[in-house]
């Protein structure tokens, strides 16, 4: 006990606390930030044609790059390449991978809108820009949230690769506390349990909360 109670201190347990509330803030802004560029990335690769077909491919190119490339390459490229807040980088990094992820989500969200939807708005009176505004998005949003709910919970848990450039997420900070302990295997290990108990309560309950809101929608 003395051993454990020597590992989680409270100058300790605060230091973590603090990697982990930086982990949650990129993690939200991650995904806030990948919903608007997503969703911008969906609506080109789903609606441009004719001259604006090239925005298409280009979209496209953009989504293919980041799903079939390591995310921790562009963790290196982006974090060597760009000057900023450790807030600010660790959120760049998840955008511009989520964003592929999140555009695939949004992108299956408006393929599954009834074409006959534009139809009935078009003799409403409603353009294309209007359409998309009130009646297809919102249905969109609606139908994808448990996706974009599951994406935060796979955000959270891969900010842990942040600590290879030394962001201090709540993954580094815990290192940074096993490091004091290195010829102690229990508390090393201790640590190593507190860390994964907090991601799996964070993840857990927000896929309880998923769950539920898949129930309530299938009911309605």
């Amino acid at each position: 006990m003395n051993q454990l109670a020597s590992v989680f201190t409270k100058s300790n347990m605060i230091y973590m606390m603090q990697g982990l509330l930086l982990t949650v803030e990129i993690a939200i802004a991650t995904i806030i930030l990948s919903l608007i560029f997503g969703t911008i990335l969906a609506l080109i690769k789903t609606f441009a044609k004719g001259k604006l077909k090239f925005l298409s491919y280009l979209a496209s190119a953009y989504i293919e790059l980041f799903r079939c490339t390591p995310n921790l390459l562009w963790i290196y490229f982006i974090y060597f390449g760009l000057k900023g807040s450790q807030f600010v980088i660790g959120s760049l990094i998840f955008t511009v991978f989520t964003s592929a992820v999140v555009a695939e989500i949004v992108r299956g969200g408006l393929n599954a809108i009834p074409k006959g939807q534009f139809e009935g708005a078009a003799s409403q009176g409603f353009n294309f820009f209007q359409t998309l505004e009130y009646i297809v998005l919102p249905q969109t949003f609606k139908s994808i949230i448990p996706a974009l709910l599951s994406q935060m919970t796979t955000v959270i848990k891969d900010t842990c690769y942040l600590r290879a450039v030394a962001i201090a997420d709540f993954m580094w900070q815990g290192m940074v506390v096993i490091g004091q302990y290195s010829k102690s295997f229990i508390q090393i290990i201790a640590v190593f349990a507190f860390m994964a108990a907090v991601y799996f309560i964070i993840n857990f309950t927000m896929s309880v909360l998923i769950r539920k809101y898949q129930k309530r929608i299938m009911i309605q």
